[in-house]
């Protein structure tokens, strides 16, 4: 675990307007990850994790409070450049894959390289090399409906580490998966967490996969408790 603070929440609120309500999600979150960190957030339906990943990926704006990203605050930042930090220092894995039904575990995985502007040729080769990596070798040119639950999840790690992130945000990445390849995700984060220093930090409902987490945090009423 490393010391460089790389993404912080500091007092982060988060209502939605419904009718005449106010609904209170998030009521002050104060939360860091480090480089390296491994952090589970876990909490029952409902309670805001998914908000708050949202909100830490600047995917979503918070009614009050700051999000910083490698030391700068979202809210400062225009959507060009937020854009830009984003998919250069974030990797996002999500309960549904969301790979491109269209195009081969390659192209899928190549797909950040190439928004950002490098060649075909150079994304090409790294997604080849993560594919290969996260154990997909020999499915390089299957598209995603001819790969299983796992396979999918797997290339969407691979395609989440593809701009060598240093921290990937990730919304219930088991959810669909059998116990298996649960597993065989738990070891490939925790691997890969040792091999390249990328924080994960993870929203989930599995004890198991929380537990290989070094640090668990839950929300409660909008707050957050260790």
């Amino acid at each position: 675990m490393s010391n460089s603070v790389f993404l912080e929440a500091q007092k982060l609120v988060k209502y939605y307007r419904q009718g005449n309500l106010d609904v209170s999600v998030l009521k002050g979150i104060d939360l860091v990850v480090n480089q390296g960190d491994l952090i589970a957030i876990m909490g029952a339906s409902g309670s805001g994790k998914s908000t708050l990943l949202h909100l830490l990926g600047g995917l979503d704006e918070a009614t009050s409070g700051d999000v910083l990203l490698d030391g700068c605050k979202i809210r400062d930042l225009g959507q060009q450049k937020l854009a830009a930090i984003r998919n250069k220092s974030l990797g996002f894995i999500y309960q549904f894959h969301h790979l491109l039904a269209e195009f081969d575990a390659v192209e899928n995985v190549a797909m950040p390289l190439l928004i950002s502007g490098v060649s075909v040729t150079h994304a090409r080769k790294k997604a080849k090399q993560l594919l290969e990596r996260v154990g997909l070798g020999h499915r390089l040119h299957h598209k995603p409906a001819e790969l299983s639950g796992g396979e999918r999840q797997r290339a969407a790690v691979a395609r989440a580490l593809i701009n060598n992130p240093k921290c990937v945000l990730a919304d219930e990445p088991t959810g669909n998966l059998d116990s298996a390849s649960a597993e065989q995700l738990y070891q490939l984060m925790v691997e890969l967490n040792k091999e390249m220093a990328v924080s994960f930090l993870i929203v989930t409902h599995d004890q198991a996969l929380a537990e290989r987490m070094d640090t668990v945090l839950h929300i409660e009423d909008g707050l957050i408790t260790a």
